[in-house]
This record gives structure tokens, C-alpha cells and sequence, in this order.
């Protein structure tokens, strides 16, 4: 459940009551865990895994409820920000939600003594010059003035000076995300549910982290990628997927003993309960395309780090997102590094009974998913199936329920997408994620993300969706499989 799609009055999901009733929802259904996608602050296309600040939290998060109550926003600025659409329109929220949150900023108190400890901290002091650069010359960092592309420190310290107002709105932003973020997962904590955060493999071409480290990335001379991200034709995407992000220059980070990716873990690790490498695959070998091409057809495999990024790491909340392309390499480093990997239910019908992702296929070590946030939703799976498929899935779904002796009579395609959690929740595996779409048996059109298109993340949920009786049908559950 992304907190982007939490019930709120005011266009986004926020760390405020949504999701303080969202844990209690979670609570009553028995669960025990809340997977998230990644909190950073989106920038261009709107996507969590392309954002402007690997360390940072996303201001849209931030509950303007909360402010109001702390006297940063008036009764009626807050009336103003109500927007009922039924998606997400990041658009409106860009050239809205900042005015206001400027608004709060002139009415805080930066000189609290809470506040000025968390500035002199230096945790996010290049994000927030990093961000009052980009209001000043309004384009990606490479394109700026040399001296601070290059970051010449004394035009840095001599901007931060002429700027202080502007570098401390953003290190506000950053104060009233992670105070809140830290308090509802206080709150999850205490009604026995963890987070299991998302980690993306890669970061935006344009953001602090290429800026302040650009030797960690494979950059030409003007310090704009040279080779970017991607992965081949697919399940998803017949062009592959063309993701634009600049890969690393591991040759680079060997010398220092990875530094940059060990302090990012720790960094991840102490934010959330459990984190989620996305396409850890790319760990061991990584697709590549020319930052030119116009898709990720014509690319090349290069070597990764492997376990070399993991030592001296506490590794044992980390989960691997190993699907797409698995090869001998994969596995191999999944052996040494221990992660549990990741399993998903709708991959299951297309070759026979060895297939990778049927519970008699499934092991222990692993999380089993009905989809992810990349799939359709069940519902949706089910209905854009020709005839063909669709009697390919309900008998593999019938053999399944066999397998695990899971006696029920399925008739009909709500009755065939419960079956879906009935298999994730009687297989052998330690944990089972529902996508909160499936959970709540959901038709395609609360899909989060199409990979290889635009225009998604906007999914949103009412409050009249969260039930009752929706919590203590997904609760029997629980306690039928021993979950």
C-alpha cells in the first residue's frame, strides 16, 4: 500500500490519519507487516524510483492537518487544499502544495532548539542546496554554471549565505517529514506491525546524490550519464525498459570498499524495518544501453559487485527483488547472501508444472505475492484474459488448491482471485504480501504502475473501501492458514 494512495481529503495519501487508520485496518486483518513503495521525493515522470534525493522523504507526504493543528496552516488555507479527484493530479499538487508549504515555513519557528540541531546535523544539507540551486536556475545540475556543477565550495558557501531563508525551507520540508514518518511507524510498532521499505537500484540522473558523488556513476566530462539503466525485452515491455538512469562505476567504488552503497543500506535499513532491493538481479550483472538510445533493446551485460557491497552490513532484513531475467548468476549470489527473494502468483500459468513461481515450486525463504505494484490486479488480470488463458488459470488455480489441500468450490472471478491469497497464504513460504488491490478483490483501474509507460503512480483509495468485514475475511484467513 503506497502512502501516495492513502484516503486523504487533499489530493495525496499523507503520513496523518490515513494512515494511523490504515495500521488499524492492518491490525484487525491479522497482518503483520505493511509493505510501502519508496518515500523519496518524486521529480519527473512522478515516479518513486526517479527521484531527486535518494535520502530524502517526499513533501506530498506531508499531513497538512498535522500543520494546521501546530498553527502553520490557517482553518481556511486547509479548506482550500481539499481535492476529492479520484486520482492523484501531480500537477496541481506541484504548483499548489509548495506555495502553501512555503506558507507553514514563514510561520515555524527555525530557531527552536530542535530544529537547529537537526540542520547543524548535516543530514540533508546537500539535498536542501541541492533543491534551493534548482529553484534558482530551474534545470538539471549539469546544465548549471560550472562553479556550482562542480560544487566550488567557496560559491557554494557564499550562495548558502545569500540563500539561508530559501536552503532552510528545504531543510524543513525534510524536519516535519521524517518527525511524522517516525511517529506513524511508532504507531505501527506498537500494534505489532513492521514496514518492509523499497529500495530502488538505481537514482535519478538528475539529483544530489549524482551531484555530490559523481564519481560513483559512469558520467562523460559535461557530468551527464554515458551508459543508462534498463533491462531487456520482457514480460512487461517488448523494447525493454529504457529507465534513464546512469549506472554505477563499480570499478570506481571497489577503491573505496563501496562506501557510497554501504552508507546508502545503513541509511535505508535504519528507516525502515525491512528493505526491498529493487531489481537486485542488477547486482550481479546490469543491462546498459547508450543514454541516446531511444529504447533498451541494444544493450550489454556488465559485471556487478555481488556480495561485495554487503559486507559488514546486517543483512538479515534485507529482501531480494529477483524477478525478470534470472540466471545462474542470481542465484548463486542469492546462496551467499541468504536473502529471501521474491515469488509472485501471476506469473505461475504460463509453462508447465516446473514453473518457478507454483507452490510446489515455492521455498521457505522466499515472500509470495499475489502481483506487485508492476501487475495488474487480480481482478484486472482475470478479466483482460482471453478464453484460452482464462481456462489455463482456473485449472492451474484448481490444481493448486489441490496441492495445498485447500478444499473451497471456486466458481466466478471474485471467487478466483480470493483463491489467489487462499495459495499465497497456504504455500510453504515464510511471508505473504497481498497488494492492498487484491486484498480488497479490486478491478484493474487501482493498477499502480504499467513499467515502460507514463502517467501512473495516481491510484487513490476512500475511506469506505477499508471495512469491517473486509479486515475480519482477510483475519479468518490468517488464522485458518496459520499465518
Amino acid at each position: 500500500m503506497p502512502i501516495s494512495a492513502l484516503p486523504s481529503k487533499y489530493g495525496i495519501g499523507s503520513l496523518g490519519e490515513g494512515a494511523y487508520r490504515f495500521v488499524d485496518f492492518l491490525k484487525a486483518a491479522g497482518q503483520k507487516y505493511w509493505q510501502i513503495l519508496p518515500l523519496t521525493q518524486t521529480g519527473y515522470g512522478d515516479s518513486p524510483y526517479q527521484s531527486c534525493s535518494d535520502k530524502s522523504g517526499n513533501p506530498y507526504f506531508i499531513d497538512l492537518e498535522i500543520l494546521h493543528r501546530r498553527g502553520l496552516i490557517s482553518k481556511r488555507e486547509l479548506q482550500n487544499a481539499i481535492d476529492k479527484s479520484p486520482e492523484i493530479n501531480y500537477g496541481k499538487l506541484y504548483s499548489e502544495r509548495y506555495t502553501l508549504l512555503r506558507k507553514a515555513f514563514l510561520r515555524f519557528d527555525a530557531e527552536n532548539a530542535k530544529f537547529v540541531r537537526f540542520v547543524k546535523s548535516g543530514k540533508f544539507a546537500d539535498y536542501a542546496l541541492f533543491m534551493a540551486l534548482k529553484q534558482k536556475f530551474g534545470a538539471p545540475f549539469y546544465v548549471w554554471p560550472e562553479e556550482y556543477k562542480r560544487r566550488n565550495p567557496k560559491v557554494l558557501r557564499a550562495f548558502v549565505k545569500e540563500n539561508k531563508d530559501e536552503v532552510l525551507f528545504w531543510q524543513f520540508l525534510q524536519h516535519e517529514f521524517f518527525n511524522q514518518w517516525e511517529a506513524v511507524k511508532k504507531y505501527a510498532h506498537s500494534n505489532g506491525i513492521k514496514i518492509i521499505g523499497d529500495l530502488p537500484l538505481y537514482v535519478a540522473p538528475d539529483s544530489e546524490d549524482v551531484w555530490v558523488d559523481p564519481e560513483a556513476f559512469m558520467l562523460d566530462d559535461d557530468l551527464r550519464p554515458v551508459k543508462v539503466a534498463g533491462v531487456p525485452p520482457d514480460y512487461f515491455c517488448e523494447d525493454g525498459q529504457h529507465w534513464g538512469n546512469p549506472v554505477y562505476d563499480y570499478d570506481s567504488q571497489s577503491a573505496n570498499g563501496y562506501k557510497w552503497w554501504k552508507n546508502r543500506l545503513k541509511r535505508a535499513l535504519s528507516t525502515y524495518d525491512y528493505v526491498r532491493i529493487d531489481h537486485f538481479r542488477g547486482l550481479d550483472r546490469f543491462w546498459s544501453v547508450d543514454a541516446e538510445a531511444s529504447d533498451a533493446r541494444n544493450g550489454i551485460w556488465s559485471e556487478g559487485p555481488r556480495e561485495k557491497i554487503f559486507e559488514g552490513i546486517s543483512s538479515d532484513r534485507i529482501i531480494a527483488e529477483d524477478l525478470g531475467l534470472i540466471d545462474d548468476g542470481v542465484i548463486e549470489l542469492l546462496g551467499k547472501t541468504g536473502f529471501p527473494n521474491m515469488k509472485v502468483l501471476q506469473f505461475a500459468f504460463g509453462g508447465g508444472f516446473d514453473n518457478p513461481y507454483l507452490p510446489w515450486n515455492v521455498k521457505e525463504n522466499c515472500i509470495y505475492y499475489t502481483g506487485t505494484h508492476d501487475n495488474d490486479t487480480v481482478i484486472g488480470f482475470l478479466d483482460i484474459a482471453d478464453e484460452d488463458f482464462r481456462g489455463i488459470i482456473e485449472k492451474r488455480i484448481s490444481e493448486c488448491l489441490e496441492y495445498l489441500e485447500v478444499y473451497k468450490t471456486v466458481s466466478g472471478k471474485y471467487s478466483y482471485a480470493e483463491s489467489f491469497i487462499d495459495i499465497i497464504y497456504a504455500s510453504r513460504a515464510n511471508v505473504a504480501v497481498i497488494p492492498v488491490h487484491d486484498a480488497l478483490l479490486l478491478g484493474g483501474e487501482y493498477r499502480i504502475n504499467r513499467p515502460g509507460t507514463v502517467g501512473n503512480w495516481t491510484v487513490r483509495y476512500r475511506k469506505r473501501l477499508f471495512t469491517q468485514t473486509a479486515a475480519r475475511l482477510l483475519k479468518r484467513k490468517v488464522r485458518r492458514f496459520e499465518r
